[in-house]
């Protein structure tokens, strides 16, 4: 059995890796808010998570992290849903009945995540927000109750 012995300056040195291996961290850009969002209709609405990211090659992957934190719902018989979109284009709904008890008591369930893998073969600036609607158009549903803090974290990985 060979043993291979590296010193602190052959990792540092990578500049990039072999033809058809990625994975390569390349950029990370990071947001995050504290605004209360409030939905009283079942319309998708900007809940003001949002981050940019131009990625160098239109091979990169964009991994994407969410929490929002503060969701909850209203004394009605709602639930809160959450959307990551890049743009305008839909990617996931990750949150389907946030808060929901089948009955009229308020219920805030805190934070819910996603992570997601995006492939947005384009080197122009690229937009991924969240966004919240009301599962029932007579109460609200919410993220950031208390000024709960929401991040979006972005990463671009290199192409694999």
């Amino acid at each position: 059995m060979a043993i291979i012995t590296l010193n602190n300056n052959s990792l540092s040195n990578i500049s990039s890796l072999p033809a058809g291996v990625g994975g390569k961290v390349l950029q990370i850009v990071q947001a995050s808010t504290t605004t209360e969002t409030i939905k009283t209709n079942s319309t998708f609405s900007d809940t003001g998570l949002t981050a940019d990211i131009t990625p160098s090659a239109t091979s990169s992957k964009v991994l994407i992290f969410v929490n929002c934190g503060g969701v909850g719902k209203a004394s009605s018989d709602t639930y809160a849903q959450l959307k990551l979109l890049r743009g305008s284009t839909s990617l996931v709904t990750f949150e389907q009945r946030g808060g929901y008890t089948g009955d009229t008591g308020i219920n805030k369930v805190g934070s819910c995540s996603t992570f997601y893998e995006d492939s947005p073969s384009t080197t122009s600036a690229t937009t991924y927000k969240v966004q919240l609607r009301s599962g029932n158009n007579s109460s609200y549903a919410q993220m950031g109750d208390s000024a709960s803090t929401s991040s979006i974290i972005l990463m671009e990985i290199a192409g694999w």
